[in-house]
């Protein structure tokens, strides 16, 4: 059953849908009782993020469908890990500051990079360990499925960066509340055509792979790839549609508490991201 491009498509879903909801559930959970909390938390469940390490390296060598299975678990599983760490505000950047509305726009790109620096660093190096260990590998959807998160993400966040219509910033912890002064409101950016156009191109090659493999494990790994893509395209149109995406993770989520006034994090001094 699981050897069904139909059936991995559908785990690939619900994989998307309930690991966001885990990650969020517990991130909110460690921002009511303050951000050490949320750091130490993150360090206790470092294992995940080796766990995932191991699953690319025993992966590597299997082509059946058990072997795209773990791929694409192990590279979900160094993911989850790496996005809990800046939720939580443990891996994100030096700067921490409200953005002004007073500066240029090339001192904006440099202060909104300085908010998200280290986790992004952290992202380009783990998929650059991947993809040097599962180079001329049998099995490379593990660094496939990372590869499509990661470059969907960068493509997500020039997008909210350079304006979109929507911003949802209901699920950001307080760490980052300083994050949505440097995203902006705007119809339309030249960005996400492109975006849109080329995450479209990307699940049209995995749907052509699926009938041009030969081997079942690979229909399955492609089946997941274009399910991810595919979900990842769906996270762009959320900028734009005026559909209530956030509905899908809220219920479950613990009540939100009552915000204090933080003013650490409403400064707006002269602080550059680097």
């Amino acid at each position: 059953m699981l050897g069904d491009p139909w059936i991995a498509a559908l785990v690939a879903l619900f994989l998307w849908w309930f690991s966001t909801g885990a990650i969020l559930m517990v991130v909110k959970y460690a921002d009511r009782r303050g951000m050490r909390f949320g750091q130490a938390l993150t360090m206790a469940a470092f294992p995940v993020f080796l766990l995932g390490a191991y699953g690319i390296w025993v992966s590597a060598t299997g082509t059946n469908v058990a072997s795209a299975y773990h791929g694409f678990l192990a590279a979900l599983a160094l993911w989850g890990w790496i996005e809990m760490a800046f939720l939580t505000g443990t891996i994100i950047g030096p700067n921490r500051m409200v953005c002004r509305d007073d500066i240029p726009e090339w001192e904006r790109f440099i202060r909104a990079w300085g908010t998200i620096a280290y986790h992004e660093m952290l992202l380009a190096g783990t998929l650059a360990a991947i993809w040097l260990y599962t180079y001329e590998a049998e099995n490379t959807f593990g660094f496939w499925t990372f590869a499509v998160l990661f470059f969907a993400r960068v493509s997500a966040k020039l997008n909210l960066f350079l304006g979109v219509p929507k911003i949802n910033t209901e699920f950001l912890p307080q760490p980052l509340a300083h994050l949505p002064s440097h995203f902006r409101h705007a119809k339309m950016n030249w960005l996400f055509p492109i975006s849109i156009s080329a995450l479209t191109f990307a699940v049209g090659c995995w749907i052509e792979r699926i009938f041009a493999s030969d081997t079942q494990g690979d229909v399955v790994g492609f089946a997941l790839l274009a399910a991810i893509t595919a979900l990842a395209l769906l996270e762009h149109w959320f900028m734009v549609l005026p559909l209530p995406d956030e509905k899908l993770w809220r219920w479950m989520l613990p009540a939100p508490k009552p915000q204090q006034q933080d003013k650490t994090l409403r400064r707006t001094e002269d602080a550059h991201g680097l």
